[in-house]
């Protein structure tokens, strides 16, 4: 089947278990198809349900889903006999000779492997979905009829995508190839001062698809994922609506968060070293802790982009009222330890009478970081959170010079 058989908007089904590698297959088809009719789903009972119900133009599916796997799933339409025959986009972790010879006989259009290649991916998606030399472009919807700014915001929290990019993930990625391939340590350089980064790989490296101690920090989390997995996450950040902020006003506030954050961050990677504590999982908290503010920005720009009327004074309300429970809604629904959140909480408030030394270190740090730089250190060496450490303003002063 080629593209000029495929209906106006054609609908495709995606069943993929690993909730990260599910919306990276979703971001990438609808950078291609942007007005494509979606089924999206974890398990292969499910997709075997859905394509009893509907007729689909496109299938990607994964061979190693739970319930009825992507082998069955591809056997079962081929037993259809469909003419032209259905395109299906088999997944896998397999790579071995075997693996393939058992799958080739029921001619999957593509037989693509773990980690993917994006720009191949995108290729065959293009090939199926388009026409030569067509493009295809979606129009923002427009606001509902007597839609608020509160009202939005508050439906936006629990589905909103995180944060903006701070960091061009592309240059990133590619100053990070060697002739060796992928070289961690310095993709972690380019990118660990970017809040969203480094939640999705955390949040990845947490799933499903994965067991075992749970990830905390950016480094272990680029050291449990696949070296190409990790970087198909980070470029598939890019494919993401409104990734990059346009309005000015969105773009200022932006920045001082992503400042705040990197100045909390190195405060407590500084002080955790001199304490001899976790500097990494301190450095993490801190990080973090502005993600929700950041992501509330991210759909204000929305707001605008829909027809939305924004000024400072919104923005700023905005922030208050809703920046701290995005942050939470964020942190739940990509399942990050719990420790973590303990560790985010802290550099907001210290409650209860037992403190860990690392909540101690970032609530300090993220103190540090809202002092103005006409700001001494007397006072914060003064504190309750600095008398706990027996830090003084010898040791502050250390920390904080550049």
């Amino acid at each position: 089947m080629t593209a000029v058989d495929l209906p106006a908007v054609p609908r495709v089904l995606i069943a993929e278990a690993d909730p990260w590698s599910r919306d990276l297959l979703k971001q990438v088809l609808l950078n291609v198809r942007c007005d494509a009719r979606l089924d999206v789903c974890a398990d292969g009972q499910q997709a075997a349900t859905l394509l009893r119900e509907k007729t689909y133009d496109l299938i990607l599916a994964d061979w190693e889903l739970p319930g009825v796997d992507g082998l069955s799933l591809l056997r079962s339409v081929r037993q259809q006999r469909r003419s032209p025959a259905l395109p299906f986009i088999l997944l896998s972790s397999r790579n071995d000779s075997a693996s393939v010879r058992e799958a080739l006989p029921l001619a999957p259009t593509a037989y693509l492997t773990h980690p993917l290649n994006m720009e191949g991916l995108t290729q065959r998606l293009q090939d199926l979905l388009l026409n030569e030399g067509e493009n295809v472009y979606c129009e923002i919807p427009p606001l509902a009829p007597g839609m608020t700014l509160p009202a939005f915001l508050e439906r936006r929290r629990e589905v909103c995508d995180g944060a903006p990019l701070r960091v061009d993930v592309k240059a990133a990625v590619q100053r990070s190839l060697g002739p060796e391939g992928l070289d961690l340590q310095q993709l972690e350089d380019q990118v660990r001062i970017d809040p969203q980064i480094t939640a999705v790989l955390i949040a990845a490296a947490n799933s499903a698809g994965y067991h075992g101690t749970p990830v905390q920090t950016l480094h272990a989390a680029l050291n449990k994922l696949v070296p190409g997995q990790s970087m198909n996450l980070i470029l598939g950040l890019a494919l993401k609506h409104n990734v990059v902020l346009g309005d000015p006003g969105l773009v200022a506030y932006a920045e001082r968060h992503w400042q705040l954050s990197e100045d909390s961050a190195e405060y407590a990677r500084r002080l955790a070293r001199m304490l001899e504590l976790d500097h990494q999982r301190c450095y993490s908290a801190c990080i973090l802790h502005r993600l929700g503010d950041l992501a509330l920005l991210r759909c204000l720009e929305d707001w605008r982009q829909a027809g939305g009327a924004l000024d400072d004074e919104a923005i700023g309300e905005s922030l208050d009222t809703f920046g701290a429970a995005y942050g939470s809604a964020l942190r739940t629904r990509w399942r990050l330890p719990l420790e973590l959140r303990q560790l985010i909480a802290a550099t907001y408030s210290l409650e209860g009478g037992v403190y860990s030394r690392e909540a101690l270190v970032v609530n300090l740090a993220t103190q540090m970081a809202r002092l103005t730089e006409h700001e001494g250190l007397q006072e914060l060496a003064g504190s309750k959170t600095a008398r706990l450490l027996k830090v003084g303003l010898t040791e502050l002063t250390r920390v904080r010079k550049p």
